[in-house]
């Protein structure tokens, strides 16, 4: 008689499993028992392919990075395709953490070493820098995008707001002014998402985003 089959073991079917638990129960419940357990293996057999908890996050960060497209920024060339290609990167970006929100708990500020890490970052400078933007402005302009981005994923405007607008119209009427207007827009929006979205989160981002193309295209005009 054979021997009994094992889990087969690898550091990317660890890490999916580590990025599974912090979607579903957050950064508190990545533990190497955990992990273990999920895979169905002892925790002391996992050191066999990772050395720790530490080694674990940097490839949750090479997992989630690795969901951002970053080709839009790679094809743009001088002139007015930046802004596009940037756009899109943002939106890419953002997307995969409002895919896994919970992982920014433990990467928002961690040293930045995974490799899809450096290479988004790599990507996204090498298209400021074609576009014509001074370096130190470029090195702005990303940790601009990181917040935007990573606050936009983190928090939801919308969800603090749970009674309907005119519960809040007698003490707060310029608040319910504009929560129902919102509605409004909503419903006749319709759905979209990318570049053209549907629902005040989405286009706070949308507008925070626009806002910050066009802040860089007047520093590039200006030079």
């Amino acid at each position: 008689m054979g021997r009994p089959s094992r889990p087969l073991l690898s550091r990317e079917g660890i890490a999916r499993a580590a990025l599974e638990l912090v979607d579903e129960q957050g950064a508190d419940g990545l533990t190497m028992r955990a992990i273990a357990e999920r895979l169905g293996v002892k925790a002391a057999s996992l050191y066999n392919h990772t050395s720790g908890k530490d080694e674990l996050i940097d490839a949750l960060a090479e997992l989630v990075n690795a969901e951002i497209d970053l080709t839009h920024l790679a094809a743009a060339q001088p002139g007015a395709e930046w802004r596009g290609a940037v756009a899109d990167y943002a939106r890419s970006y953002r997307a995969a953490f409002l895919r896994h929100p919970n992982t920014i708990a433990l990467l928002a500020r961690r040293q930045v070493g995974a490799e899809r890490q450096l290479l988004g970052y790599e990507a996204l400078l090498s298209a400021l820098d074609r576009a014509g933007l001074a370096p130190a402005d470029a090195a702005e302009a990303a940790a601009a995008l990181d917040y935007l981005v990573l606050g936009s994923a983190l928090e939801t405007f919308t969800a603090g707001f749970t009674c309907p607008a005119d519960d809040y119209r007698p003490a707060y009427p310029a608040l319910a002014t504009a929560l129902a207007a919102s509605t409004e827009r909503d419903t006749g929006a319709g759905t979209g998402t990318g570049s053209n979205p549907s629902g005040l989160d989405d286009r706070g981002f949308e507008l925070a985003l626009r806002l910050l193309l066009d802040g860089l295209a007047a520093r590039l005009t200006t030079a």
